[in-house]
């Protein structure tokens, strides 16, 4: 949660501060907060909350499963009549999957916390200009997107987490391989996902 709150204000920040060089100029500063707003909640923050995710808890859920398949853990389960993917891919899926919406949330309100952090001093903007405006230009359609994203991208890091531990070698150096494999392969397709999210929206139109 600390780490998700600390990425995303310093990018609301770095949004703002570029969006205001660029827009000052144009005597058009208070755009910033439409600019911060919807990269912020449609783009950015789903993707940078779950390739922290990927590092952090993806990471976490192959190299458990992987250590429990090194310690024959897995095997003890199928023998007891266990199914390993009910009784430890499920639940993790699932969790990952409602936790990321909240993340979501969470990391696009720090996010404009951080673009109001640098409009105030850099453009005069009062804060009830920014939020007025902020509200103007997320429409209900960026929320939908978004929390969508995050919904998907928190499951497929959990199942590629969990698909590399319940494939790792049954030793020490099989753990960090399963953990890096799955760090790589979520954050490849987080952002392979994204591509195909942008493709269809604006198919839709949306």
């Amino acid at each position: 949660q600390d780490i998700v709150a600390i990425v995303n204000v310093l990018m609301g920040a770095i949004l703002a501060i570029v969006g205001a060089v660029q827009l000052k100029a144009f005597g058009a500063g208070i755009y910033v907060a439409n600019l911060v707003g919807i990269a912020s909640v449609r783009e950015l923050t789903p993707i940078i909350t779950a390739i922290v995710l990927a590092g952090r808890t993806g990471a976490s859920f192959a190299a458990h499963i992987a250590t429990m398949q090194g310690n024959e853990e897995i095997d003890a389960l199928t023998t007891l009549g266990i199914s390993p993917i009910e009784f430890l891919v499920l639940p993790r899926v699932v969790a990952l999957s409602l936790l990321m919406p909240l993340l979501d949330v969470y990391g696009c309100a720090v996010a404009l916390l951080g673009g109001l952090l640098v409009a105030m001093p850099i453009l005069d903007m009062s804060p009830t200009a920014y939020i007025g405006q902020t509200q103007h230009a997320i429409a209900g359609a960026n929320f939908a997107i978004g929390a969508l994203k995050a919904l998907v991208f928190g499951g497929l890091v959990a199942l590629v987490g969990c698909y590399y531990g319940l494939r790792a070698p049954r030793s020490a150096a099989g753990v960090g391989a399963a953990t890096t494999a799955a760090v790589v392969t979520s954050i490849i397709g987080v952002i392979g996902l994204d591509a195909v999210f942008a493709v269809c929206a604006h198919a839709l139109g949306v």
